[in-house]
């Protein structure tokens, strides 16, 4: 009864993704690169190598460069409702990251310092002596990461409701506070569980192996404030990303990093560039650390939305960046 519920529900969402129930081969291609980059006229997929780990990426659009880093569980789909129009202006490159979607996943080397290093060799090979820097989540770190470590490439940086890992995540409480863990996080209750489930190695791979949509639909639930706004399609982009058990490794090896990253943190000096915080559940963990990290940097709460800033409230995003960005 129980494989039988599970058969009907994937090809309920098999055929709310293509009108009719294929065959599984139609479902992958469904939410492939190629499909997703047919609906963003003017992108195109491309890959390069850098210090031996081939990274995938969108590209689309002229102008200045700027590079779109995602983070978990997601992938460079994260970006589509921003991409089209910051192509207007931009030269947009929507990044995955080692470890993510089509981009090589590695045995090592998920400490955002060495993924950092990823995207430096990737501007230098562009042929790009600075670029703007947008970073969700994990992306996010590894933004402030290149920022910190390569900031005469780095021209302005926006962080999307995350920070770099600092030792206060040694301080995280495994168990929540009485009252304090509802159905949706807000800014002063946010239960981080995932944080120590991701440090497990094995036991998630094996978890998650064809069922990371699980895990995901109560994550979107939990941190979307706008549920809606990740839909059935984007739903299936990224359970396909991370159902492998090579997906589930790479994804939680950027949280079994946290350690180094932390320690990493330690030695890095003030951000002198332009440097935007936009914030949901996180802001006001996002405005400390930027308060201290980046002296004349901005931090605003994007009202309405949840952690998913960039597909909640697409419009705002952009306003705040073009703004940003525009300015001198």
């Amino acid at each position: 009864m129980r494989a039988r519920l599970i058969r009907t529900a994937s090809a309920l969402l098999l055929w709310a993704l293509t009108g009719s129930v294929a065959s599984s081969t139609s479902s992958a291609s469904a939410v492939s690169d190629t499909a997703l980059v047919k609906s963003l006229p003017g992108f195109a997929n491309a890959t390069a190598v850098v210090d031996g780990v081939r990274l995938h990426y969108v590209v689309g659009g002229a102008g200045s460069p700027i590079f779109l880093l995602p983070g978990w569980p997601e992938t460079w789909w994260s970006y589509h409702k921003i991409m089209p129009e910051l192509a207007l202006t931009h030269r947009v490159y929507a990044i995955d990251l080692r470890g993510m979607g089509s981009s090589d996943h590695p045995a090592d080397g998920y400490d955002k310092k060495t993924m950092a290093s990823d995207l430096s060799a990737l501007a230098r090979q562009l042929g790009f002596s600075k670029v703007d820097v947008v970073g969700h989540d994990i992306g996010a770190m590894v933004a402030f990461s290149l920022a910190a470590n390569h900031s005469d490439q780095v021209a302005h940086l926006v962080l999307l409701d995350v920070g770099h890992p600092s030792a206060g995540y040694f301080n995280l409480k495994l168990l929540p506070e009485p009252g304090s863990f509802a159905e949706k996080a807000d800014e002063d209750h946010v239960y981080l569980w995932w944080f120590a489930f991701h440090q497990v190695k094995g036991l998630p791979e094996q978890l998650l192996e064809g069922r990371a949509s699980i895990e995901q639909a109560w994550f979107f639930h939990y941190m979307a404030r706008d549920e809606g706004a990740i839909d059935a399609r984007d739903r299936a982009v990224y359970a396909a990303a991370y159902s492998t058990r090579e997906g589930t490794r790479a994804g939680n090896a950027w949280y079994q990093a946290f350690g180094q990253d932390v320690s990493d943190n330690v030695d890095y000096g003030p951000l002198t560039m332009p440097v935007l915080g936009l914030g949901g559940p996180g802001y006001k963990r996002l405005k400390a650390q930027l308060d201290a990290a980046a002296p004349g940097s901005n931090t605003y709460r994007v009202e309405g939305s949840g952690h998913f800033i960039a597909e909640e409230r697409p419009k705002e995003t952009l306003r705040f960046l073009g703004d940003f960005l525009a300015a001198k």
